[in-house]
């Protein structure tokens, strides 16, 4: 074998070393996601404005931007101009990939949910955020989903801070567009206890105005 094939084999070698470690490198992060035996279901989402009371959440939300609460001071009541956040609450199930026993009972196969993100959108394309909708954010968890079995996981959907904020404290008082229609999609991320990520993402109505007190 001559001097220079012993070269381009030597040299076809380490090329092709290297990109078995770069693919390695760049898609160990993928390859992960996707590898948990479970994925995960959201069944049904319900949302409650804030200063709602009694009953249970709905499928959609009509989120108050301000609210007037009864004060009393020195035995005067009064109605008070308040910001508050609302909740929501998502059914989400996990589901085996396979009927494996060792699938459905291993405690290996338990998602512990993490955290979670909101994103706002318009269906007029118009989501420039600070500007025609919300910014988006993102909030922690700490639930944990076994196998073959659901779970109510509550958070925040709205923040206080949002309605501080353009667009949505435009809308104080009638000013504005008067109401923000928007299509909330929440995002959870997790993993199993094999550090398999699993993620599953959830939509819900949301409208923004100054609605009438009662």
């Amino acid at each position: 074998m001559s001097t220079r094939n012993s070269l381009s084999t030597v040299g076809r070698f380490v090329g092709a070393a290297a990109c078995v470690i770069s693919l390695a490198s760049c898609g160990g992060e993928m390859l992960r996601t996707g590898r948990a035996p479970v994925q995960l279901v959201i069944s049904s989402m319900s949302a409650s404005a804030g200063g709602a009371t009694g009953g249970s959440g709905s499928a959609f939300l009509l989120s108050d931007v301000v609210i007037l609460v009864d004060q009393t001071v020195n035995g005067v009541t009064t109605k008070v101009p308040s910001v508050i956040n609302d909740s929501a609450t998502a059914s989400i199930l996990s589901v085996p990939k396979s009927k494996n026993p060792d699938t459905l009972t291993s405690d290996l196969n338990t998602v512990t949910l993490t955290r979670y993100h909101v994103d706002f959108r318009r269906t007029d394309g118009r989501n420039t955020p600070g500007v025609d909708v919300p910014y988006g954010f993102d909030g922690g968890l700490g639930v944990s989903i076994a196998a073959n079995s659901s779970q109510n996981v509550a958070f925040e959907i709205v923040r206080h801070q949002a309605k501080l904020e353009p667009p949505l404290k435009n809308l104080a008082s009638g000013g504005g567009l008067g109401f923000i229609s928007t299509i909330a999609e929440v995002t959870f991320y997790g993993h199993d206890q094999n550090g398999n990520e699993v993620t599953v993402t959830g939509r819900i109505d949301v409208q923004f105005g100054d609605f009438a007190d009662k």
